[in-house]
Parts: structure tokens; sequence; C-alpha cells
């Protein structure tokens, strides 16, 4: 759903938001192209630094672009990945008299008598809004999350400065091909500032995730929402990296808990959350004190794919399971990879064996052994591109740019916890009774319960559907 209002897309605030971003990102570009021309060599750490520092200063959705390009596999060359994933997405909150203004423009300027209490200071703030916690009428606490104003604006000057982002990673090969991971990223980005969407993705949540007793989904509060402003219940939890050093027995119930929540809503629903972050989760306890599961905060990066995309993950992973190289190239042509030969499809399974790997294994294990959180996945993807550098240029669907930071992510998360488990049994119950047409019947209920669209297909069945 589209916010129409004065906000949206202001020609002013966007021609503002074009010369802060444009001088600062084009200055890089400029650098990288003149040592190109002159045959320099050697200077990406120094250009790397150099975007970083052009980015540290801005705020808002190039931030949260930088870093999502930081967290991709293989968007950005490793040396720019290294340094914009150091940015911190922490924005200066909004003042208390800015607060009382917007609130006043969401809920009217009785919105205080709307509230029992409403705390000054956000609990949080990050690169498109701040949250503050407050109370109904009713005692329940409540999460507030306000939008900056003029964000809309501020989007579309950043995204059409994303291709020099992008002209970064041309420049130096062209190997992949990343123009799918921009129309992806806007399409995320944009839902993102859409707060009556995530309201629907949070009821969605609720559909999927209600049974499951070790993951909580907050209620959205409609009458307190608008399409800049998300009132939930606020759940009580505490870091999950507070937990970092339990015993084994209760981090893997939290691991077990992650993964329920991720795989779940996407082995039947064909959904995913696409921002694993450590700081969208936290811990809540049990009559005894303990961890008894997890708090699922953030709903803005929620990815519903065509239930085809979900049967080519399942048709991969019995096809890499049983050596069956028919299902393996079956599964890339559903998700639209193109000029498929036998060297490109080598390249992809040296990626796809990382991502199957611990679902493959039929054993109590580690995510990965003696990985960092933060290396996780850089050498497969190192390995993927050198071999697409002499086989490539090949263009990713578009679908594989949050599953690949969803997964990726989400392998952190189990490194964090150092979390010990059967991947692969967890996995096959997930796809117990798996098939495409079970899971787009799913789909389509759910979605239509909370006023949500499909996406559309992609790759040979789309085209068999024309």
């Amino acid at each position: 759903m589209t916010i129409d209002d004065a906000e949206k897309n202001r020609l002013s605030a966007r021609a503002r938001r074009y010369a802060r971003v444009g001088t600062r990102v084009g200055g890089v570009a400029a650098r990288i192209a003149g040592q190109r021309l002159i045959g320099a060599q050697g200077g990406r750490a120094g250009n790397a630094l150099a975007l970083a520092a052009a980015l540290g200063g801005l705020k808002g959705p190039i931030m949260k672009v930088a870093q999502l390009l930081a967290t991709i596999p293989d968007a950005l060359p490793p040396e720019y990945a290294n340094e914009l994933i150091k940015l911190q997405s922490q924005a200066p909150p909004m003042g208390w008299a800015f607060v009382k203004r917007r609130m006043s423009a969401e809920l009217g300027a009785d919105w205080q008598t709307k509230f029992a209490e409403f705390e000054h200071d956000p609990a949080a703030a990050a690169s498109l809004g701040q949250v503050h916690k407050a109370r109904a009428h009713d005692s329940t606490a409540l999460a507030c999350k306000l939008q900056y104003p003029d964000m809309q604006s501020a989007v579309e000057a950043d995204l059409s400065q994303l291709h020099l982002l992008f002209s970064i990673r041309k420049r130096f090969d062209p190997a992949i091909d990343t123009s799918e991971i921009a129309v992806e990223i806007a399409a995320r980005l944009r839902e993102e500032l859409d707060y009556v969407r995530e309201a629907r993705h949070v009821a969605l949540y609720r559909a999927m995730l209600g049974p499951e007793s070790m993951i909580r989904v907050p209620k959205v509060w409609p009458e307190l929402s608008t399409g800049r402003l998300l009132t939930m219940d606020w759940l009580e939890g505490r870091k999950l990296l507070a937990h970092k050093n339990d015993a084994l027995p209760l981090r893997n119930r939290l691991a077990n808990a992650m993964f329920t929540a991720w795989w779940l809503p996407f082995s039947r629903y064909a959904v995913i959350h696409g921002d694993p972050h450590l700081g969208n989760y936290t811990v809540f306890e049990n009559a005894e004190g303990e961890p008894a599961g997890i708090n699922l905060l953030d709903y803005g990066c929620i990815r519903i794919f065509p239930p085809s995309f979900a049967g080519g993950v399942v048709d991969l992973y019995h096809g890499l399971l049983h050596g069956d190289d028919a299902l393996v190239v079956h599964a890339y042509e559903t998700w639209g990879f193109k000029r498929l030969n036998r060297d490109l499809i080598d390249a992809l399974n040296i990626w796809a064996r990382f991502i199957y790997g611990p679902l493959l294994d039929d054993r109590v294990r580690t995510i990965a052994d003696g990985v960092k959180p933060s290396d996780y996945g850089r050498r497969e993807a190192f390995r993927v591109h050198q071999a697409l550098k002499a086989k490539g240029p090949v263009t990713v669907p578009r679908e594989f740019v949050f599953m690949d930071r969803a997964a990726v992510g989400l392998g952190a998360v189990f490194l964090h916890l150092a979390a010990e488990l059967n991947f692969h049994r967890l996995f096959n119950e997930a796809i117990a009774d798996f098939s495409v047409e079970k899971v787009a019947a799913r789909q389509g209920a759910a979605l239509a319960k909370v006023g949500l669209s499909p996406a559309k297909e992609n790759g040979p069945r789309a085209a068999e559907s024309k």
C-alpha cells in the first residue's frame, strides 16, 4: 500500500537529498574511475575507506542500503563489504518537540490522551525511524515505531544513487550482474516505509507461528497505527547475546526457536524474514528465569516468494542429497538462472553446498566449525566469484538477494550461540509432506486473510502461465 500525502516523495526534500548523497558517493566513484584511467592498482582498500567515510556522515536510507550491500554475499568486493559492515545504523533520535509534532500529524492533536503513558526518550533509533515505549489505558505495554519525516523522498533520492554504488563493483569486474540486486533492494526498501503493510506482515506471522510456544509475535494496535506509525505490544526480553554463555541445552533451545521462526514460514508458506539481525530478536524467560524462546520484533523486511521458488529450494536439497544432477539443474532453472552450462552449475554448487551443508549432514553439529560469525559465508562467496570471473557473467535472480542474506545471517546467529543441533533432522521435519501445491494453497489463504498480495512468478513457470 502506498502512502498518499504531503510527505510523499516531495520534490524539495528529494532535491536536498540528491545534493547530499550524490556529492559524497559520486566523489568516490570519480576517484575510482580516475585510478582506472591511469592504470593505478592496489587502491581498493583506500577507496573502501573513502566510501565508508562518505557514507558515515549520512543518515537514512542510503546507510541502510550500504549495510544491506555489506551483508549480501558478493554484492561488493570484500574490501568494501568489510568497511561498510562497520557503519552504525544508529541515527540521532528526534527530540521530544519533534516527536510531538510527528505524533500529532499521525493521530491528531489529542494524541497524548490516547495513551496512559508515552516515554519521551526513544527506546531505539535507527535509519528510518525510532521506537518509543508507551502504555495503553488498559496497562498493556506498547512499542510505538515512528518514521522520520520525508523518508519517502529520501528513499527515492537514495535509490537513484544506488547505481553509483553498484558501478564500483562493475568497474572492477563484471562476473556478477548486480542489476537484479538493485531491483530487489529498491522493492524491499519501499515496502519498509509502508507501516500499513508492515502491520499486515505482523498479522501474517501471528497466523503462521501462532501455535509455536517458543516464538512470540506481537499484536498490532490498529487504532494507534497509521502509514508512518506502527503501534504493537511491547515484548519484554533480553538481548540474544546475553545468553551466549548459557549452558548448551539453553543455547540450543534458542537456536531451535530461531530455526523454526525462519524455516517454518518458508517451508509452509514461502515467506521469510529477510533481516535476521541480532537486534530484531530478544529472549523471553520462563518462570524459572531460564530462556524459553524468542520475541520477533521487526517486520519491515519480509519477503513473500512465489511457491515455485520454495519448490526449487527443496528440489536442490534433494538433488544434492541424492546426487541427482538433473534435479539440481531443474532447481536452478525454476529460479530463473539463464544460460546454464556445466561450469556455471559447478560454480553455483559451491554456494549451494555451503548453504545446504549442515542440512545434508545427519548428525548433531555446529553450523560451521572454527568460523567467526562475521566471516560466515565470506570464503565460499569468494570461491564462487573466482569461478565466475572466468565463466561469467551471471545474473543472480532477485529472489536470491534476501534469501542468501537471511541464510547467512541466520547461520551467524547459530555461531554466536555456539549451538549444536541436528540441522538435517530439523530441516526434514520442516519439509515433511512438502509440495508446491500445498504451499500455494496455504500461502494464498494466509495472504488473503491479512490483505497481502502473492509474489509474481519468475522463471520457466511464469513463462508457461502466460
